[in-house]
């Protein structure tokens, strides 16, 4: 379980294809985690643009993830390059204040910057997203993208925004984003309980 709030980045060091047939993973990615690498044992989980990845192998500041051909498909994980930065989080201490919302790892889909509007005091984004992603989003609801925790501003039909401030500009990948680029998507899971217990229409 994690928080949302991104607590550093990583550079991508390496992407392996994993031909033995009898692992269940299909890429073992190394990331070099830098001062976040203290303390992290193999079986640990982390936060990676979004994605809940388990540590199978630590040496030095890099650890090695295996992630599944679901996990390459669904989510922007299969399209990291190496030298690609990614987004950082620790899992969540029991004792320790949810700065953001509850987040889990598990990626709901992909949505796709429409457009990125900056002004002095916050960059505004838009992001298109499937019809079934976008019932679960309300303004002033939260959402993870790319594991960060953010508050939506807006929402249209199939789209909506959000607004960031310059630190989590500087802190996160987000200072790189382009338009047409992908972003991981985790709808907030209490959105998820409220539908689940509506009467379906």
């Amino acid at each position: 379980m994690f928080t949302g709030i991104i607590e550093g980045t990583g550079i991508v060091k390496s992407i392996v294809k994993i031909k033995d047939t009898n692992r269940t993973a299909d890429n073992k990615i190394g990331i070099d985690l830098g001062k976040l690498s203290k303390g992290l044992q193999v079986g640990d989980s982390v936060n990676v643009n979004g994605t809940c990845l388990t540590a199978t192998r630590i040496l030095k500041s890099i650890a090695y993830f295996e992630a599944v051909k679901e996990t390459m498909n669904r989510t922007s994980i299969g399209m990291l390059k190496v030298g690609d930065l990614v987004n950082l989080e620790r899992s969540l201490k029991i004792n320790a204040r949810i700065e953001g919302h509850i987040v889990l790892g598990h990626i709901d889909g992909v949505g796709i910057i429409e457009d990125i509007m900056k002004i002095p005091s916050e960059t505004k984004i838009w992001i298109d997203v499937s019809k079934d992603i976008a019932k679960f989003l309300v303004p002033k609801g939260s959402v993870a993208l790319d594991g960060i925790s953010f508050t939506i501003v807006d929402t249209l039909k199939n789209k909506f925004s959000i607004a960031l401030v310059p630190h989590t500009l500087a802190v996160t990948t987000f200072k790189n984003k382009q338009k047409g680029d992908k972003v991981n998507i985790e709808i907030d899971i209490l959105s998820r309980y409220v539908a689940r217990m509506l009467p379906q229409t």
